[in-house]
């Protein structure tokens, strides 16, 4: 039963999350050739391999400054909303100042993300129901709180919410955008899922698998 996280458990945890981009990187771009410009997995991949650099870079920083380290680089990626997005969320995570500087248990790992999900939630007027990231973002944070309120341990609250995020993912393939150069498509983007939730799917099942090779 995993009850605290430190700094190496969370850094695996972005390790495997950019290698889950890193190998899905074309069917990212695949999606996004729909209903967007196709680069979204070009920009995943970018952010991914900022989200390792972020991780190698604090190697001796406390969670706040990993996860600060982490969103700024991603930040610093020019490709459009959605590296700003999860840059942002990243980087909201670590705006949390109720967990020690080395460790969290799950109901900080819980405030951590809504923190990041209030941060984007300033950064965009999207929500769930819009076919963007955030239909997989709010099922997937919404998750990790409901785990930690039923005392769960942090792998279990993981592994919920990377289930939520995917089954907020697939069911995107039934909506229809509106928000980003989708919105214009209207109905023809009905029928296949959205790039953006897409990867935050593939993120939650990274942070997940990440746990799971730390116990």
């Amino acid at each position: 039963m995993t009850d605290l996280i430190g700094r190496a458990e969370l850094g695996e945890m972005f390790a495997q999350a950019a290698a889950c981009i890193r190998r899905e990187h074309q069917h990212l771009t695949a999606l996004d050739s729909i209903g967007g410009d196709g680069d979204h997995g070009t920009t995943m991949l970018r952010a991914a391999e900022q989200m390792e650099r972020g991780i190698e870079e604090s190697s001796t920083a406390s969670l706040t400054d990993l996860l600060k380290s982490v969103g700024w680089k991603v930040l610093g990626v020019d490709g459009g909303a959605s590296s700003a997005l999860f840059g942002t969320f990243f980087a909201g995570m670590g705006d949390v100042q109720l967990f020690s500087q080395d460790a969290m248990n799950c109901h900080d790992l819980g405030r951590a993300f809504q923190a990041g999900l209030r941060a984007m939630s300033r950064q965009t007027k999207a929500g769930p129901g819009d076919k963007t990231m955030m239909d997989a973002l709010v099922p997937a944070v919404t998750a990790v709180t409901a785990a930690a309120n039923a005392g769960k341990s942090i792998s279990d609250a993981l592994d919920d919410a990377a289930l939520a995020a995917q089954l907020g993912a697939e069911s995107t393939k039934d909506l229809v955008a509106r928000h980003g150069r989708a919105r214009s498509l209207g109905e023809r983007t009905r029928g296949y899922p959205d790039a953006g939730s897409t990867s935050v799917a593939l993120l939650f099942r990274g942070f997940s698998a990440g746990l799971r090779r730390e116990l």
